[in-house]
């Protein structure tokens, strides 16, 4: 056979060679790097909840969802949902912060929001959580128990501010601090009665880190925290020049400068009354 033709074929077969090598690269996970926190069955549909962690804490979670249909086995890719979490005491029920859920970005089959828990009990129980949906118009709706467990450092702070308000602040960033400036990022909520907490805008919060295993020292370079009306949440450049651990010392102001809680940290006064934790 003549050079001529043996070159178009060859063509052809890498032609086809990298076509199914293309499709089977199309194959997406869309929940790559998520864990599997639970499955909540509702008729014909399972609904599943993963996060980086594979469970629920204290604090803000990031939640990715989807919906699958238990006939076809196939994932819902137009749906709407929302969610309402409530924890059960012995004498009352409340809700906690927590976002809209929306698709997330570059998937097809996954929706994401965050809920901040705000306390727990020791076991992990307490919490319960209401999914409703629509799909194709029609609506549903299911509750199930879920656990969470409590987070090793104080990353969430639940109190009174001297307006007579009760205030929700959690630690988002950074999940993986380092010997650097890092970017810290917090969320901070006001309850407006037992299921509602919307977002506290324009306030600021002033941040002073501290080692109080060693010699309460603080770090260079630290700005306070302010509101990013982008996306709602608080930013502030943290400096952490060492491991261990460290309280982020916080005093909460509103738009007047008014301080709503927290203290300076002086040689008297060694912490906070409003404050976060990291350790690493």
């Amino acid at each position: 056979m003549k050079l001529k033709y043996l070159l178009p074929i060859a063509f052809i077969a890498l032609f086809f060679s990298c076509s199914t090598d293309n499709d089977d690269d199309a194959i997406v996970n869309e929940t790559e790097g998520l864990e599997l926190i639970q499955t909540i069955i509702n008729d014909n549909q399972t609904i599943e909840l993963y996060n980086e962690k594979g469970m629920f804490e204290t604090g803000y979670n990031l939640i990715s969802l989807r919906i699958k249909n238990n006939t076809t086995d196939s994932y819902i890719e137009d749906a709407t949902l929302s969610w309402m979490p409530m924890m059960q005491m012995p004498t009352m029920e409340h809700s906690c912060p927590k976002s809209t859920i929306s698709k997330a970005l570059g998937k097809d089959t996954v929706y994401e929001g965050f809920i901040i828990y705000q306390m727990t009990n020791t076991d992990a129980s307490g919490w319960s959580l209401t999914i409703n949906y629509t799909i194709d118009g029609t609506d549903y709706s299911v509750t199930e128990t879920i656990s969470v467990f409590q987070y090793e450092n104080q990353n969430t702070a639940s109190f009174m501010g001297s307006d007579d308000t009760k205030y929700i602040l959690a630690l988002i960033e950074p999940k993986d601090p380092s010997i650097a400036v890092n970017e810290m990022k917090v969320g901070l909520f006001k309850m407006e009665n037992m299921m509602t907490f919307p977002v506290v805008e324009d306030y600021t919060i002033a941040l002073d880190p501290r080692m109080p295993g060693m010699g309460n020292h603080t770090s260079p370079n630290n700005t306070d925290l302010t509101y990013n009306n982008a996306d709602n949440f608080y930013y502030a450049d943290l400096s952490l020049t060492m491991t261990g651990y460290w309280k982020l010392n916080l005093k909460l102001m509103n738009a007047n400068d008014d301080v709503l809680k927290g203290e300076d940290v002086t040689d008297e006064n060694e912490a906070s009354s409003l404050y976060l934790e990291l350790e690493f």
